[in-house]
């Protein structure tokens, strides 16, 4: 995730991800290829994006990560879980859910 977010997708890619690789985000086709491409796209657009790892759980082949994500520094970001499922070492599957960190919230907790 700390390569994607340096703008290193392609090298993420190739340490990481499983030749049969596929994902369930809905801004995209399945494939490992569209999603690399808006990743470029994203990192292009972006170049100061920062990710924040707040927790990690791991049960067996799944892997969760919930982060802070933001665009840039003046950026409240979002809060998003990235679900993974893994494959002899590598991510074989996808999916991730977010929300945007509101400015003014009533939940004295915070999204974190």
């Amino acid at each position: 995730m700390q390569l994607v977010a340096s703008g290193e997708v392609r090298e993420a890619y190739r340490k990481y991800i499983g030749s049969n690789f596929r994902h369930h985000n809905p801004f995209f086709r399945g494939d490992a290829d569209s999603l690399m491409i808006a990743m470029e796209e994203n990192a292009i657009e972006s170049p100061l994006k920062i990710l924040e790892v707040k927790r990690v759980i791991e049960d067996g082949e799944i892997v969760a990560v919930h982060s802070h994500i933001k665009q840039n520094q003046a950026d409240l970001g979002a809060a998003v879980v990235h679900l993974f499922r893994f494959e002899n070492e590598l991510i074989v599957e996808l999916w991730d859910v977010g929300q945007p960190v509101p400015e003014d919230s009533p939940n004295e907790n915070g999204v974190f």
